[in-house]
């Protein structure tokens, strides 16, 4: 089973501080993504990260988002405005409306 028949959540992610460049200049973006990965599995930020690289990114430098299948250090993400350390991370399950706020730390200066 594919992960295109499973019902899907919506949720917004948005991107600053420079990683909107990476995403079509976009900061926001409304995402309707499967419930569930291939294996059955809730979907979670992790798989998120993944359908973004995937589906939404158009710039071929992955590694200014995702180190080593991870969020790059220097990233902070914000689940609903609490930092993501307080959900779980990468293990956080999305449900339908939550807001994911990807913000670079790491420009010139």
């Amino acid at each position: 089973m594919t992960e295109t028949q499973y019902p899907t959540i919506d949720i917004v992610v948005e991107f600053t501080g420079g990683l909107e460049m990476l995403f079509n200049n976009k900061r926001k973006h409304k995402i309707s993504i499967p419930t569930q990965d291939a294996r059955g599995l809730p979907v979670n930020i992790n798989l998120l990260v993944r359908y973004l690289c995937e589906n939404v990114m158009n710039d071929s430098r992955k590694e200014l988002f995702v180190v080593d299948g991870t969020i790059r250090p220097g990233i902070l993400v914000l689940i609903n405005d609490a930092d993501w350390e307080l959900e779980g991370e990468e293990n956080y399950e999305l449900v339908n409306g939550d807001n994911i706020l990807f913000v670079s730390t790491l420009h010139g200066g």
